[in-house]
């Protein structure tokens, strides 16, 4: 008993309690891989020792990326290496510190990434569909954004000398990356064509203006702000900095007329005047010609709405970078400053994946997050680089049945011992993984553009998956509910987190408190 009671008080050493542990129990328990792998990243966790300041923080956020995601993630990623799967871990599962997080908005049970993002951004909870403004604001009413704007951590940043730098697969004015920079009455706002006119009469600015301007809009909504602009700004949507005439179309536009706007500004020519020194890419080749010893403004809009799915890049007209790559060259640019930078990087296509009920799709593009923050790793050290690791809300994602160790997590459940599908009480069989509510069953065989599913009809309920191959990219899941887009859902998320300050990250948190977790490591709100 007195041993018991020393090693769980702490005062007997580890290493001591495993030796004691080594002479009590069998040869086979603790030479067992299970048993001494736990045993081995215990002895690390609990002997490390974590600074509390960092220089650098990079936030990534898995939009929709809720845990049973992460979990069939990392299955289908340890099946794509060949393994059983079940034993694999994403880069960022392997962090020393993770919480879970709370996400509902001020107004919504179940949240909308609007109001997700602005929390974490600005450290104060809001109502779902609004940007960087607090919960006093009136949905799509103007007037009401005066009095109740936000200041971000990267505005925090800019006005310490740091660089910033924002990336989303998505498009860069949809509602995560935005809450990055934008205040708005609704996060549709994205450009003016999308305002009524009584917005823009009283004077309200568009999300895709508003990213254009950032810098003389912070300097002026901040006595003494003197700021340098955003450094490095990638993603998709460039209808919204394009007038609506087919003259601005880019090489890659898909529709007749790419631009949306109907003021007539070609904001992309704002911004290289803004920034004469600076590049615009806007295809793959021009972003690989980009050098980052050299460049200190980089601004990439790869598509006309938001970025491919990982696994449809490859269709893309003129090609755009992954998600890693778009980090691996942020990251070098924004490396320079001796003051640090805070870096943000959104995989929106996570969410997309889900909405249109294809597991496929939604885990392609977490696999390829987790890519992302493994070379974010290993391009910083975590000596002085705070890497977080979150989502904004989870989705209606299942994982179900009783399948075997090994059966492909995208596959139909087999049974232990068994080898033919396992059927239901009604006869037929089912996958492991699907989904609550959405536009359900449909097979596209080899489509890997998840959104295609948007011209089917509704077909929810249970299908004959005997003879589909329901591993294939174009195989969308069966749903419960009929719904026109898959929903959200309102359980906690996940924050994994290395690096400086990395050691705050436990418990049960509310979602804003990702804004303190970056405050703290880089003491933001700090003059000195």
């Amino acid at each position: 008993m007195r041993i018991k009671t020393a090693i769980l008080s702490g005062v007997l050493p580890l290493t001591i309690a495993t030796q004691v542990a080594a002479a009590v129990l069998p040869s086979h328990q603790t030479n067992n891989t299970w048993y001494t792998d736990a045993a081995t990243s215990t002895e690390t966790k609990a002997t490390a020792t974590t600074p509390a300041k960092a220089k650098n923080v990079i936030l990534f956020v898995g939009d929709g990326m809720g845990v049973s995601t992460l979990t069939a993630a990392r299955i289908l990623q340890g099946q794509q290496n060949g393994d059983l799967g079940e034993e694999n871990f994403l880069s960022f599962e392997a962090f020393p510190h993770t919480a879970l997080v709370k996400t509902y908005n001020v107004d919504a049970q179940t949240p909308d990434s609007a109001g997700t993002m602005t929390a974490m951004m600005s450290g104060v909870k809001t109502d779902a569909g609004v940007l960087g403004v607090a919960e006093n604001i009136e949905r799509g009413n103007c007037s009401t954004v005066s009095g109740n704007e936000l200041i971000t951590a990267i505005e925090l940043a800019e006005m310490k000398g740091m660089s910033t730098g924002i990336i989303s697969t998505a498009r860069i004015t949809h509602a995560t990356p935005a809450a990055a920079y934008a205040k708005s009455a609704d996060r549709n706002w994205e450009d003016d064509g999308d305002m009524p006119a009584a917005a823009k009469t009283a004077g309200c600015e568009d999300i895709a203006s508003q990213l254009v301007n950032f810098e003389p809009n912070l300097e002026s909504r901040i006595d003494g702000a003197d700021v340098d602009g955003l450094d490095v700004v990638m993603g998709g949507g460039r209808r919204s900095f394009l007038p609506k005439d087919a003259a601005f179309n880019s090489n890659d536009a898909v529709s007749g007329v790419e631009g949306d706007r109907t003021d007539g500004r070609d904001l992309t020519a704002e911004w290289k005047t803004r920034y004469p020194a600076g590049s615009y890419v806007f295809d793959q080749n021009s972003f690989d010609a980009v050098d980052t010893s050299t460049t200190t403004k980089l601004f990439g809009l790869f598509n006309e709405s938001h970025m491919q799915y990982e696994e449809d890049r490859g269709n893309d007209v003129a090609g755009e970078p992954s998600l890693t790559e778009m980090t691996s060259k942020a990251i070098a640019i924004l490396n320079k400053n001796s003051n640090g930078y805070l870096l943000v990087v959104e995989s929106g296509r996570i969410d997309h994946g889900h909405h249109a009920g294809s597991a496929y799709s939604a885990l392609s593009d977490a696999i390829e997050l987790s890519n992302a923050v493994q070379a974010a790793a290993d391009a910083t050290s975590p000596d002085d680089t705070l890497i977080m690791v979150t989502a904004d809300h989870s989705h209606v994602f299942t994982i179900a049945g009783y399948p075997k160790r090994g059966n492909p997590i995208l596959g139909k459940v087999v049974n232990i011992g068994e080898t033919e599908p396992t059927t239901a009480a009604d006869g037929m069989p089912y996958t492991t993984v699907g989904y609550t509510n959405g536009l359900g069953f449909h097979d596209l065989g080899a489509v890997t553009d998840a959104d295609a599913v948007y011209s089917e009809s509704i077909q929810a309920g249970r299908a004959d998956l005997a003879s589909v191959d329901t591993e294939s990219p174009g195989f969308h899941q069966e749903a419960l509910v009929p719904l026109g887009s898959e929903t959200h859902a309102g359980e906690d998320i996940s924050l994994h987190a290395r690096g400086p300050g990395s050691q705050f990250v436990r418990g049960v948190v509310e979602q804003n408190m990702v804004f303190h977790l970056i405050n703290q490591a880089l003491d933001l709100l700090d003059s000195e």
